[in-house]
């Protein structure tokens, strides 16, 4: 295996471990911008390890796209391409049977995509799917999965499920860089538990580098997305890392690390920053908004990024609608948010701090203590007590709007 890790600090389920990948050593738990094809829009790499981005997310289905498989390989993979020191990561390709379903035509063979590019056919199989990836040269690579939306039921999610542990030993077998590049499976199977078990307990069979779990954070309400997570990472081996397909939302990343979770990608922070909205302790904050016209403070006051240091929300209020500098500043200030809660989330496991750093987290998003019902039997399964930053009675609500902005979809 091309990895190392090693936990550093545990409380209850949550670790902070020590990821060591061929380009980077990387600490857990760790948030992944999504670069789709090799670039985060509207920040360059000095700046991406300026703020603390350790992995990159690169997109297999595009890439093969565009600019192909085969230039990456001519000039040594992407690394070398987009001129990248640390790690990446590429996903299998699996995510476009959602997101790309009416171009898509899924057999046991593989996917048949219809290029947005050129119209033609293409065939993405297990076998295609390890080869372009290899000539991409990622430190992680994923699996092709058969990916359904969670809410979907019915025999199409056993198919799917079935599939993907099927494809998992055409992948191994295809995969030619063992030695350098880190094969993850995807755990799937929908909302079903016994799905989900049956294909942890076959994944966990093939005793891979890592383990990812997908097919959430399409549509399925908060309940049913915790415990899927809970029920995954207690099952998967305490020696290899946790990876929760799609997952963005700070609430969640939070939520999922204190139940042993270890790495999270989405879109979202840099998609939300082009809609002109600012990640926020309290939650977010919409610059479009006609009151920050008049609004001279920083986007937050205790960040201490570029653009909280140098810009003001009312400065921000007046590019977002006519300038690209507004959404790329909003992209850098938002990545960071990210990249210092999994810092901070790393830095208090390690410390021994970690309920107090939750309870101060969830103090700042629900000043009213009206935390969401959810995260209070998430927590009390991951063992941390929050009943000090919970209103009296009722001590949860329901309500979990104020964490789900409505200008983007977070299905990945």
């Amino acid at each position: 295996m091309a990895l190392t890790f090693e936990v550093l600090g545990r409380f209850n389920r949550a670790r902070a471990a020590r990821l060591t990948l061929p380009h980077f050593v990387c600490q857990t738990p760790l948030f992944m911008p999504v670069g789709t094809q090799g670039t985060i829009k509207g920040l360059t790499n000095s700046q991406l390890e300026e703020i603390g981005c350790q992995i990159i997310l690169g997109n297999t289905y595009h890439l093969a796209l565009r600019p192909t498989s085969e230039l990456l390989d001519e000039v040594g993979g992407l690394h070398n391409f987009m001129n990248w020191k640390r790690a990446l990561l590429t996903d299998s390709g699996g995510f476009q049977m959602v997101s790309l379903l009416h171009l898509a035509d899924i057999t046991e063979k593989g996917v048949t995509f219809q290029s947005p590019v050129d119209g033609k056919p293409m065939l993405l199989t297990p076998e295609e799917s390890i080869q372009i990836q290899n000539r991409i040269g990622a430190d992680i690579i994923m699996a092709l999965d058969d990916v359904v939306k969670t809410t979907i039921t019915g025999p199409r999610i056993e198919e799917a499920m079935y599939r993907t542990l099927r494809w998992i030993d055409r992948c191994i077998a295809a995969h030619k860089r063992p030695h350098d590049q880190n094969l993850f499976g995807i755990v799937q199977g929908g909302l079903d538990p016994i799905l989900r078990d049956i294909c942890v307990k076959g994944l966990v069979e093939r005793n891979l580098p890592g383990y990812a779990i997908g097919g959430l954070s399409g549509g399925e309400d908060k309940n049913s997305f915790w415990r899927v997570v809970a029920q995954c990472t207690a099952a998967l081996p305490e020696d290899k890392p946790r990876y929760v397909m799609g997952v963005g939302y700070p609430l969640d990343i939070v939520v999922c690390s204190a139940l042993g979770a270890d790495m999270y990608d989405c879109v979202y922070p840099t998609r939300t920053a082009r809609f002109g909205t600012a990640l926020v302790p309290e939650g977010v904050l919409k610059l479009k908004h006609k009151a920050m016209a008049d609004d001279t403070r920083p986007i937050d006051p205790t960040c201490p990024c570029m653009v909280c240091k140098n810009y003001s929300r009312a400065y921000i209020h007046c590019l977002v609608t006519k300038d690209a500098m507004g959404s790329q500043l909003l992209s850098y200030h938002n990545l960071y948010y990210m990249l210092q809660l999994s810092r901070n989330l790393h830095s208090s496991i390690v410390e021994g701090r970690f309920p107090e750093f939750v309870c101060d987290f969830l103090r700042k998003m629900f000043p009213k203590g009206d935390v969401p019902e959810w995260v209070c039997d998430a927590m009390e399964v991951a063992g941390i007590d929050i009943s000090s930053c919970c209103a009296p009675f009722p001590s949860c609500q329901e309500d979990d709007s104020k964490n789900m902005p409505e200008e983007v979809s977070l299905v990945r």
